[in-house]
């Protein structure tokens, strides 16, 4: 193929595998792009970073700045929800290139005739795109560049700065060369800065004994919303198989009244598209997802595509399901765990499209009721073509749902979730620990390319889930798990009130509730109050007031003399809203330390010092050493400093 472009545009950032999937951004975040354009030889060469949003129809452009070493970089912010297509244009410049050119022999002394008859050119071209009182004073220029006597004259504004503001406003783009096009995804702010609260609804009855109903929930949402938390979410609320029900603590056979697992869906009550009846009626659960939404809550919902032996499914459709020789269909199973109370769709059927578009018409049944948060459960054991598939038609329709992936899974299995389309993910913060792993694991998550489509969401616990950490743990303990949580990451979520209650008691050797919620109704005061759900709540609080609290991916650890004890910047895109948080990790002793304040990164020296206020105490603080000293007791095991700029 025959090309005369002598502009080479590589190493374009950020792409995902060549620009075979989008990156993402929330409205109003920045997308940075570098690239590496070369020209052959030494001639001037200029680029912009060409953008615009799937609905309009022209590119805006800004150029972009040299960095050195042939890198270019530029910025363009997102503003609406949808696709942003974006690519970069490079072209030798001419004019500017004879613009130096003339500067240089000037320099050396040389006398510029020839220069300037061929600097005529430029000024025609820019003649051409001007009005008429500047196409008229661009003219007496080019009469100058001709005439002799005016030549002194002539070659200052040749080299002028005035000359090059007009050869940079109005480039020639001479065969210019543009890079592959690519895209990037804008979710609204929520996909960053989620504050997730999960409970069972049949455990919200105020009389022990009883199956709780949406009504009841409507009762606790006040509590809820006063604890700062914007995302309510229910496991499966549909009917549960009453084949192979599970028991109590996960017993094979059931006794009566066990009420069995949610996510065992369907009975001859309902599948998919049904309301367990004793949590209430439609009309009941769409009351609640509106009382929700007047306090702040959005309503998530547990998405589980799998179904209980006796779903309607089943016998209305067994080509979905694969059977045995023994014409049997195997429940699913996870070595050694085994889920005899579900079984699995079987994607390889021939029917699978038919399948597909009955799956699609379940999500899109409950987003008619107002649900615009969907929980997505093992979507790692479905295929990833169908996910990207169902999430992109449904965001044709319905551009501000979200779904979260919930994969604890290998890093590349849930990685690729996430490229398909994935708008947040599950996480190992669940199993990270100590100062070194969770500095390691969040350095992944905000410093690779993983910054650009995986967005965490960090659980303390989950009901599959309660971490050795946590097992026997004091209130302290927990504060730290949630302070960490909350400030390292913009989404987190907890399973409550279990988390707040500090309950758990587990399988002897397994990182499994004992009496878990899952098997069996549970009740609960609602009415305690303790120091961890104060300070829950006073965390939240924060993360609503500080932009800085409100995304993962500007970080910066600081150095803190002590191994117990954490210490991060945290920034918003335009530095207007900077903190400085420090966790002791220890939660039976009191830990001291100095840490290093990041005073380069801050824009300040040492003599202008630095003014922090404690978001918890309201205590305030001077500092003007690059090391101070703090010390963190169990009672109060973190500061979150809001750093005051005078």
């Amino acid at each position: 193929m025959f090309r005369q472009q002598r502009v080479v545009i590589d190493n374009i950032s950020p792409q995902i595998e060549s620009g075979r999937f989008f990156i993402k951004r929330t409205v109003g975040e920045r997308v940075q792009v570098t690239a590496d354009i070369l020209p052959d030889g030494h001639d001037v060469i200029q680029s912009e970073l060409l953008y615009r949003h799937e609905n309009q129809k022209k590119y805006a452009d800004v150029r972009m700045e040299h960095l050195g070493n042939d890198v270019y970089q530029a910025t363009f912010k997102v503003e609406k929800q949808g696709f942003y297509s974006y690519k970069i244009r490079g072209w030798v410049d001419y004019a500017l290139n004879w613009q130096h050119g003339v500067e240089a022999k000037l320099a050396d002394g040389q006398h510029l005739k020839s220069e300037l008859l061929d600097g005529i050119q430029y000024l025609k071209f820019l003649a051409k795109k001007t009005g008429p009182e500047d196409k008229k004073w661009l003219k007496e220029w080019i009469s100058k560049f001709e005439d002799e006597s005016a030549y002194k004259e002539a070659v200052n504004f040749a080299a002028s700065d005035t000359l090059k503001t007009w050869f940079l406003k109005y480039p020639q783009r001479i065969l210019a060369n543009e890079s592959q096009e690519l895209q990037v995804y804008v979710d609204r702010k929520k996909a960053n800065f989620s504050t997730w609260y999960e409970f069972f609804p049949r455990s919200s009855a105020p009389e022990e004994g009883q199956h709780g109903t949406f009504k009841d929930c409507e009762r606790l949402l006040p509590r809820i919303a006063k604890m700062g938390f914007d995302t309510l979410y229910f496991p499966p609320i549909h009917p549960i198989g009453e084949v192979n029900r599970k028991g109590k603590n996960n017993t094979v056979d059931a006794h009566e009244g066990d009420s069995g697992v949610p996510w065992g869906i369907g009975s001859k009550q309902g599948g998919h598209k049904s309301i367990h009846p004793q949590l209430g009626t439609e009309k009941d659960f769409k009351k609640l997802i509106k009382k929700a939404s007047n306090l702040g809550i959005e309503m998530a919902m547990d998405i589980a595509f799998q179904a209980a032996p006796d779903h309607p499914y089943v016998s209305d459709h067994p080509e979905w399901f694969r059977k045995r020789p023994d014409g049997t269909i195997q429940y699913a199973e996870n070595p050694p765990k085994k889920y005899q109370d579900i079984v699995n769709f079987y994607f390889e059927t021939k029917e699978y499209k038919a399948l597909w578009e009955e799956l699609l018409t379940i999500v899109q049944y409950w987003i008619a009721f107002g649900v615009k948060v969907f929980r997505v459960d093992n979507p790692h054991t479905k295929p990833y073509y169908f996910w990207h598939w169902l999430i992109s038609e449904i965001k044709k329709e319905h551009p501000d749902v979200l779904f979260l992936a919930e994969a604890f899974s290998r890093p590349k299995v849930m990685q690729q979730l996430a490229k398909q389309g994935y708008s947040q993910s599950y996480t190992y913060f669940t199993w990270r620990v100590t100062k070194h792993e969770l500095t390691e694991y969040v350095t992944e998550l905000t410093q690779t390319e993983m910054r650009e489509y995986y967005r965490p969401n960090f659980w303390p616990n989950t009901p599959d889930i309660n971490p050795y950490h946590l097992q026997g743990a004091n209130e302290s303990m927990h504060i730290i798990r949630y302070a960490l949580a909350a400030t390292l990451s913009g989404n987190l979520g907890i399973y409550g009130p279990v988390f707040e209650y500090m309950v758990t008691d587990a399988l002897p050797g397994k990182e499994e509730y004992l009496d878990c919620e899952k098997y069996e109704v549970r009740h609960w005061d609602w009415n305690i109050e303790n120091g961890l759900t104060h300070y829950i709540t006073k965390i939240n609080e924060a993360r609503h007031r500080h932009e800085a609290l409100q995304q993962t991916n500007n970080i910066k650890f600081c150095h803190i003399e002590n191994d117990h004890l954490m210490a991060f910047y945290k920034w918003n895109d335009d530095k207007t809203d900077e903190m400085l948080i420090i966790v002791s990790l220890d939660s039976h002793h009191m830990r001291q330390g100095t840490v290093q304040v990041p005073f380069h990164e801050l824009g300040l020296t040492q003599e202008q010092g630095l003014r922090i206020k404690d978001e918890m105490t309201q205590n305030e603080y001077h500092w003007h050493d690059e090391w101070n000293f703090v010390e963190l007791h169990p009672n109060l095991p973190f500061h979150l400093f809001h750093i005051i700029k005078d």
